[in-house]
């Protein structure tokens, strides 16, 4: 059942969104060459102190990390270590907040120093599906139109989109219905009521969209070991279309 949040509700979701949006902003502003995803952690980590809030992350299912952060080819779910950025990396934040009971979820792909163009392409279509998939939403749309924006963006620009994992709903928990994948049909799916709060969250390769989990049951990579790029906002349907809650101020 997808769920219409009440006013005091929506005032819940924008204030947790603000401050996943404020983390994202404070681990985004320190990647840099030779800086571990651990060190990276450990600023947010800080930024959650001082902001009064609780990763969403940490021990969800087992999840050790505050953080998911994933490099070039970890699609999604990379676990903070000793692993050191090098020049030419595409590094993935995701990052997941509870605060007063409300979850907000974002997520962005970072360049570190220079990248090659093709990466760059990479990132750039991933951006520009999420913003479609966004650009589809407003009350009585259907999952299946924010699907497909993604899938069409992605494909035409020669990539390909994650199948194994979604999109979804968000509010009191951190995963709610619906589910929103990154392929799909147009005008198909389950209708989008007015005043929902969903994660949109994209999830595209460099080559083939297949992947596969490793051994430590959480991080996910390519099968071909290609590049993945992730993007995420947590949004609010409106009548004419959708408020991006976690968008930088």
């Amino acid at each position: 059942m997808i769920y219409a949040k009440s006013p005091d509700e929506i005032i819940g979701m924008r204030n947790a969104c603000r401050l996943a949006a404020e983390v994202l902003n404070a681990v985004g502003k320190n990647i840099a060459v030779e800086i571990t995803t651990k060190e990276l952690e450990q600023i947010a980590s800080k930024k959650l102190k001082v902001l009064g809030v609780k990763s969403a992350f940490l021990g969800y299912r087992g999840y050790p990390g505050i953080l998911c952060i994933s490099v070039n080819e970890v699609v999604i779910h990379g676990i903070p270590s000793r692993q050191k950025l090098k020049e030419g990396d595409i590094v993935g934040i995701d990052v997941g907040v509870k605060y007063n009971g409300f979850y907000g979820d974002t997520a962005r792909t970072f360049p570190v120093g220079k990248i090659s163009a093709d990466a760059e392409k990479l990132l750039n279509v991933s951006e520009e599906a999420l913003y479609n998939a966004i650009g589809s939403c407003k009350a009585g749309c259907r999952v299946g139109d924010i699907s497909s924006a993604i899938q069409t963006t992605t494909e035409k620009n020669g990539f390909s989109v994650v199948r194994d994992f979604v999109g979804h709903g968000i509010g009191r928990n951190l995963h709610e219905d619906p589910q929103i994948p990154n392929y799909g049909k147009a005008g198909v799916g389950a209708r989008i009521p007015e005043n929902a709060t969903l994660a949109i969250e994209v999830m595209i390769n460099q080559g083939d969209w297949q992947v596969k989990t490793l051994s430590d049951k959480w991080t996910v990579e390519t099968i071909d070991k290609k590049l993945s790029a992730h993007f995420e906002h947590t949004v609010l349907i409106k009548k004419e279309g959708a408020e991006i809650l976690t968008k930088p101020e």
